[in-house]
Formats: C-alpha cells, structure tokens, sequence
C-alpha cells in the first residue's frame, strides 16, 4: 500500500492516510472504551518507540524497553484508575518501577553519558506517555466516558492543522518562527485559529457535555498550544539533522510528526477541564 501511495503527490498522501486515520479512530471511540484504550494505547506506543530511535540516530543510548515499559504503564493505570477498576494509589507503584532505569544504568560498563542517557528516557515518558495519559483525564472529565469529547479534541486538532496548511500555503508571507520551521506563517496561524474557533463552535452545538464557553477556550489552546508543539518536535528534527520523525504515515511523515500538536495541547486542555 505504501508503494502505491508514493505515487501520488503529498498533499493526496496526506488526505488519504487522514481519512484512512479518522475511519479507524472515530468508530473504535464510538464504540467503547476499552477500543478508545486499545486504540491509542498503539498510537502512544508506536510514538514513544518513534522518539527513543530518533533519540538513538542522534548517538545516545536512553533505556527504550523500559522507558516504553513505564510510558505504557502510566498510560494504563491512568484509564484503569478513571474507569474506577484500581484505586488511585496504585500510581505509587510507579514511582518505584521507573526508579529502576537508574538501577539498570549503573551495570551500563560502555555507557559514557549515562545521566544523559536516563534524562532522555524519563523525557519520553514526559513528552510522549503523559500526554495521551491525559487524554484519558478528559475523556472522563464530566465523570463518565464522553467519546464526543476526544473525538472534539482531534477534530480540533485537524481542523487547526488544515486551516494553518492550507491558508499558509495559499496566503503565507509572514514568517512566524523562522529559525524552527520556515514554513509557518502568520497568515498560517491566523487561519488555523478562525478555523478552529469556527469547528469548536459547531462541535458545541452538537455536544452538550461540556458549555460552548469552554470547547472555544478549548480550542483556542488547540492553536497556541498545538502550534507549540508543532514548533518543538521541528526543534528536535533540527537538532538530529532529518526532515521527517518517521515514514510509517505517507504525507505526514511519522507519529511524532502527526501527533506533535496533540502532545503539547493535552496537558493545557486537562489542566483547563480540571480547573475550571
């Protein structure tokens, strides 16, 4: 299949997977939590084993199995703690289970920069498993599972990436943070917000679990957050010298690359829902 996508231009590749994505995601969503759970517990794992190899092209040596290991841990004990299955203090036993990648470093005889190599793999697990730990904070946010509610939050998260694409494409001058990414532009961002804004808006209408006030104030955090998040993964690419994190989605490049936006976003979003 990939070698038939490679045949068509990227903007096609792009629309392509994105469809192919949305006809998986949205349906496992609807139909029940444990397929949301399944679903993304593939997403974070495949992400996470994305950012340890970039981690590794770029010379260092971070525990991946149990970075990955202690990611999916907290992922799990996240939804299992909101499906009320185990007690909250069952996060405890976290603590010590990833106290463990220091244990392991210090019989690492070749290891040179092994605290170097232990902050890399605690940074996975805070940049890529946190995150999509949060997400099940806001599926369960109003006390019970609300698929609208993740389904909102990626609908808002392609609508801000669709109106930037597109509207930096067509109008872009503007530089927004050239020594990152030369491709953004202001013209970008401000597409990508009235978009968004727009989509929150309509998503509201539909979906009265949360009040309209709060999916706007979502969306907006989709942009400026998203935005972010978009900027740092291009801040890493940068500093490992390679254009895309993966190939594994044609016309996207790899799961860092399409989940880039939703990494930085989450924690803002679940913060936001929490609090207020």
């Amino acid at each position: 299949m990939r070698s038939n996508l490679n045949n068509y231009n990227n903007l096609t590749q792009r629309i392509i997977i994105a469809i192919l994505g949305v006809t998986i995601i949205i349906p496992a969503l609807y139909w029940h939590p444990w397929a949301y759970f399944v679903v993304f517990l593939i997403i974070s794992f495949l992400s996470l084993r994305e950012f340890y190899l970039l981690v590794g092209i770029d010379g260092y040596l971070p525990l991946t199995f149990w970075g990955t290991l202690s990611g999916m841990l907290i992922y799990t004990f996240t939804f299992l703690v909101q499906m009320e299955i185990i007690e909250p203090v069952i996060f405890y036993l976290v603590f010590p289970f990833s106290a463990i990648i220091y244990f392991i470093k210090l019989y690492k005889k070749s290891d040179v920069k092994p605290f170097t190599n232990i902050a890399y793999t605690f940074l996975g697990i805070l940049y890529v498993a946190i995150p999509f730990s949060l997400l099940h904070v806001i599926a369960f946010s109003t006390g019970n599972y609300h698929f609208e509610l993740v389904a909102g939050i990626l609908i808002l998260t392609w609508a801000s990436d669709t109106g930037g694409y597109f509207a930096g494409t067509l109008f872009g001058k503007t530089k927004l943070f050239e020594r990152i990414s030369p491709k953004k532009s202001w013209e970008g961002f401000v597409g990508s917000a009235l978009l968004t804004l727009i989509i929150a808006f309509v998503i509201s209408i539909f979906v009265t679990a949360l009040p309209t006030w709060k999916w706007m104030v979502m969306g907006i955090l989709t942009v400026i957050a998203g935005t972010y998040g978009d900027l740092v993964e291009s801040l890493f690419k940068r500093s490992i010298k390679i254009k895309d994190s993966g190939t594994s989605l044609p016309g996207h490049g790899g799961f860092l690359d399409r989940f880039d936006a939703l990494l930085l976003s989450l924690p803002f979003i679940a913060a936001f829902l929490k609090l207020f």
